[in-house]
């Protein structure tokens, strides 16, 4: 009798990093960990962009059998996941609270913003993941505790937790996608505004003529940290208005 599919499978059981580590280096002389094939992922990301990220061109790069890698990964997904949480802890390395909830989140989304930044073609893959992975959870952990600690009611915490989070990684994810075009084409974009946008007349497009010294040198900038700003400023006036509702 054929057995159904899922009937009787068991599980396989977890088995931690050390356990399933390689206890011989490499061609290249390493010992594989989770660490050192995420790093060389992003390296081969920012090499050779996404395309070039396969098991096989992984397994060259650490010098091992391509089917190693699986001992620490289910498979490129689950790289990806494990490539977006790095960058998050390296956001969060080095940050600490001050007291001052605004300053704090501010710097904080900065620092996430900048850390994708450092490798858009990882920012592209990864921004719009969720990895569940320890360095994500640390990092909503900690932004639910300054906003909360702050004074935010739980349903005002989770509401502005969620558009910070959220316009942070659209704005990395975009960001990232114009470092990630060819040079050519990215600067193509950036010259847009000069060589169009700055000659159109005022007869017209009269609002575009009017600030495009303005637009000419501002476009080419993230608006992360002016959406940032308008954000927490937002944020800032709510809990103030119902701090003062409440008081009343």
């Amino acid at each position: 009798m054929e057995q159904a599919e899922g009937e009787g499978i068991v599980p396989k059981p977890v088995v931690s990093e050390s356990a399933r580590r390689r206890r011989r280096p490499t061609k290249n002389g390493v010992v594989l960990s989770e660490d050192l094939i995420v790093r060389t992922a992003l390296r081969m990301l920012r090499e050779h962009g996404s395309a070039g990220l396969t098991v096989r061109r992984l397994g060259i790069a650490l010098g091992a059998d391509p089917s190693t890698l699986y001992r620490y990964f289910a498979g490129i997904d689950d790289l990806t996941l494990a490539i977006g949480d790095m960058l998050i802890g390296r956001a969060m390395d080095g940050w600490h609270r001050t007291g001052d909830w605004r300053a704090d989140l501010r710097e904080l989304g900065l620092r996430i913003h900048a850390a994708y930044l450092e490798h858009p073609q990882a920012a592209v893959l990864t921004a719009s993941r969720i990895s569940g992975k320890s360095h994500e959870i640390a990092a909503d952990e900690a932004i639910l505790g300054l906003l909360r600690g702050a004074g935010f009611p739980d349903r005002d915490a989770v509401r502005v937790y969620h558009a910070f989070i959220d316009m942070t990684l659209a704005f990395a994810a975009l960001d990232a996608a114009t470092l990630a075009l060819p040079e050519q084409a990215r600067r193509a974009d950036e010259e847009m505004w000069q060589a169009t946008y700055a000659r159109l007349s005022p007869a017209t497009h009269p609002n575009i003529a009017a600030v495009a010294p303005l637009l000419v040198a501002d476009m080419n900038d993230s608006a992360y940290p002016t959406a940032l700003d308008m954000l927490l400023a937002s944020a800032a006036w709510d809990r103030e208005r119902n701090g003062a509702a409440g008081r009343g």
